[in-house]
């Protein structure tokens, strides 16, 4: 027998929501979406009228449905915001060039500006050509810590106010997860906020209004909409640590569905014990971009790069910032232990 929508009791459902466990047809489900993010947003006070937003486009499932929502609830409840794609192109062959074509798709379709920029322009580095010197176990390093500091970059050039980015509830959930089991208690304290509000030259404020968003419902949200978007997994992250994360929380939400949000919380509630040393937030010597010690990661990455020795930005190799910075090369025997690490 049809199961009627458990909202307005008039339409057959079409979908049980992951995340209350609701019965809805289509058009039920997304105002309910649509409402809890709008929500998220108000309760938040994540934008102020007049401003201009940069919305981080990369073609996927969740960025794609954070531009549609973003344009849908702007024009229903008047915002007033300035609306812009900014997408990276990481130079991967045979997935962001592919990526990049949906999100000039969805630029048309939503009649948004598009800025995107580029690895190679901004690092004289793409991730093709990374692979090849550092090879498939620590390349996301590279890749995380190069697209954060290219989206500051491009939203300066594109002059916005904030950034907003498609991360969802697991998502948020997962990186709780991993500092913990990686003992990052400064990560920790500040990956499960919603907003971010830095004094930093160089540093654009980031939000992620998908924060309390079910992957799962994304997924039913683009599908029942028949959002043009691609979903093709990076080919370079089939070992990423991130994965790891994903499967056992994936396992916990199958025994207890609300595992996810309950993650979240712990994060959001963590406090940590008086005396703890924390980072001093700084600016990188090089660059000027926000760091907390000398030099940057990026910078100290790309520098391992450019001289044949891309270990020297795995791991803490803090005693060779200075050298860096004055252009010293390094003795045979610091290159020797460097290779030496485990890659």
């Amino acid at each position: 027998m049809p199961v009627q929508c458990s909202s307005c009791s008039e339409k057959r459902a079409v979908l049980k929501r992951p995340k209350t466990g609701h019965s809805l047809c289509k058009e039920c489900f997304f105002w309910a979406f649509e409402e809890e993010i709008h929500q998220t947003i108000v309760s938040a006070k994540l934008f102020k009228p007049g401003e201009s937003v940069g919305i981080a486009a990369s073609g996927g499932k969740d960025s794609t449905v954070l531009a549609h929502v973003m344009k849908v609830l702007n024009e229903r409840y008047s915002y007033g915001l300035e609306l812009m794609l900014l997408s990276v192109d990481e130079g991967i062959t045979g997935y962001r060039d592919d990526s990049l074509e949906t999100v000039k798709r969805n630029q048309q379709q939503y009649e948004l500006p598009l800025k995107i920029v580029s690895y190679e322009e901004l690092y004289g580095w793409t991730m093709d050509a990374i692979v090849k010197q550092v090879g498939l176990k620590n390349n996301c390093t590279f890749c995380g810590v190069f697209r954060r500091q290219a989206l500051d970059r491009g939203a300066i050039m594109l002059k916005v106010d904030k950034i907003c980015t498609g991360h969802n509830a697991d998502d948020v959930a997962e990186t709780v997860l991993m500092n913990v089991l990686r003992g990052d208690i400064a990560r920790l304290r500040r990956c499960t906020t919603i907003s971010t509000d830095s004094e930093n030259e160089g540093v654009v404020p980031r939000c992620k209004p998908l924060k309390y968003a079910y992957e799962k419902e994304i997924v039913l949200y683009a599908y029942f909409k028949k959002l043009d978007y691609f979903s093709t997994e990076c080919i370079y992250s089939p070992n990423a640590y991130r994965g790891y994360a994903r499967t056992y929380l994936k396992d916990l939400e199958s025994v207890r569905p609300s595992s996810i949000m309950d993650v979240i919380h712990s994060g959001e509630n963590l406090s940590v014990r008086e005396g703890v040393k924390m980072p001093v937030q700084g600016t990188c010597s090089r660059c000027g971009y926000i760091s907390s010690q000398k030099l940057c990661k990026a910078c100290v990455l790309l520098e391992g790069l450019n001289r044949g020795l891309p270990k020297l930005g795995i791991g803490k190799h803090h005693r060779f910032h200075d050298k860096i910075l004055s252009q010293q090369p390094l003795t045979e025997e610091e290159e020797r232990k460097l290779k030496a690490v485990d890659f």
